[in-house]
């Protein structure tokens, strides 16, 4: 297994990302289902500051926008992402704002957004803990008294129950996809082989994602200042029963800011 480098999580997500995870990045059908289920957990208004952060080219954004939310921002460190998803909002007419910046510091105002929300399993790219407990102390500053943090996390205890070692899809009729895994204590490590099949290899690189349990996240959202979290288990989108990684079944946790 190829070393993973501290850092890979500023330069994966690009066009090759694009294709590799079109399955659920691309899917129009997949991203309706999960802002019905954000509008029916969350109960927010169109009024409402939302921050998609981690958001990639802000798919769950877009829709929101779609729906008549007047105040989306989206925030992620991929500059390729950030360019289309506002590039998209153009052409839609849509005043969606996208930020390319640091989820650890954001450099965005205090208490600027009623709700703050990372999907997708997006958190939990930082080797060192301490890391990703900067983003959700960044997190707490930006949302308002009263605001929701929502977390769309991997289920550790589904994934360490059904762990597949390798797999792999055909992302469409060029690209093929093989994914080998491995766990250390509770950091998943996966390496990618992107295969052309009139090219050959375009990519290997290796990536992680730490894995929570329902009390550990809870205990790191207590610490930085939320006062009450909740937790759903068992949270599927996808309409067709197969591996997709950490997004395949996932735990959403709330948190509140008093």
């Amino acid at each position: 297994m190829s070393a993973v480098n501290p850092d890979w999580w500023k330069s994966l997500f690009d066009d090759i990302y694009l294709i590799t995870d079109a399955r659920s990045v691309y899917d129009e059908d997949l991203t309706c289902r999960e802002v019905d289920f954000l509008e029916e957990i969350l109960k927010f208004e169109k009024s409402w500051a939302i921050l998609d952060l981690c958001g990639g080219h802000g798919r769950h954004s877009l829709e929101l926008s779609r729906r008549g939310f007047k105040d989306v921002t989206v925030l992620d460190y991929s500059g390729f992402l950030i360019d289309l998803g506002r590039e998209m909002a153009q052409k839609e007419g849509f005043n969606t704002l996208f930020v390319k910046a640091d989820a650890r510091d954001s450099h965005l105002p205090n208490e600027r957004f009623r709700v703050i929300m990372v999907m997708a399993s997006s958190f939990g790219y930082l080797i060192d803990e301490g890391e990703n407990g900067k983003i959700l102390c960044e997190a707490f500053r930006l949302l308002m008294p009263g605001g929701s943090l929502l977390l769309d996390l991997p289920d550790r205890e589904y994934v360490l129950k059904n762990f597949i070692p390798q797999s792999w899809h055909e992302a469409n009729d060029e690209i093929v996809v093989c994914r080998q895994r491995y766990l250390v204590e509770d950091i998943t490590y996966c390496r990618e082989l992107v295969i052309s099949k009139t090219r050959g290899l375009i990519r290997d690189t290796t990536y992680c994602i730490r894995l929570y349990s329902p009390e550990k996240i809870t205990k790191m959202l207590k610490s930085v200042g939320f006062d009450s979290v909740t937790i759903q288990k068992d949270f599927v989108s996808h309409s067709e029963k197969a591996d997709y990684g950490m997004m395949t079944n996932r735990m959403i946790v709330i948190a509140r800011k008093k």
